[in-house]
């Protein structure tokens, strides 16, 4: 039986701080299959960078050392999530691993990059929110599935209670 050996891994990673445990385990599954890693994020609304719950672009707590950021300029924003990506790179300790800031709607963004990398297998969190919203907003994650053609890993990020 011939097994197709996963060459590169895109993990795409948002703005919520359970975007530590998506990065850790989609590196780590990538590493053991010897795979190249990318490291993706989707601006789509600015909204989203305006929280107060949490540092939106830094996700990981202990890397606010970033300073504040005017929200209201995309390139700035850009910046920004690179620098966040480059901060997630040396987080996991691998300076190899590319990143890759995209912008516009987040599951055809992620399809796009997973297209032009010739990505293998796409790694992304699942935040399993309510019913309710997923019917109202959609669920990133249920789009990328329905719409993909790769393997992909899903990670359940909800906090257990």
């Amino acid at each position: 039986m011939k097994t197709n050996k996963m060459k590169k891994v895109l993990i795409a990673l948002d703005y919520n701080p359970t975007a530590q445990k998506v990065a850790e385990i989609g590196f780590s599954m990538a590493k053991a299959m010897n795979a190249e890693v990318t490291l993706l994020h989707v601006i789509s609304e600015m909204v989203y960078y305006s929280s107060t719950e949490y540092d939106p672009i830094m996700g990981f707590t202990g890397f606010r050392e970033v300073g504040s950021i005017e929200l209201n300029n995309l390139d700035t924003l850009k910046n920004a999530s690179f620098n966040y990506l480059d901060k997630t790179r040396q987080h996991l300790g691998d300076s190899t691993a590319h990143t890759l800031v995209e912008e516009g709607d987040i599951a055809e963004s992620i399809l796009k990059a997973a297209k032009a990398i010739q990505a293998d297998l796409i790694v992304i969190g699942s935040h399993s929110q309510k019913w309710l919203k997923n019917i109202l907003m959609g669920s990133v994650t249920e789009k990328v599935l329905s719409l993909t053609t790769l393997p992909l890993f899903i990670i359940p990020t909800k906090k257990h209670e």
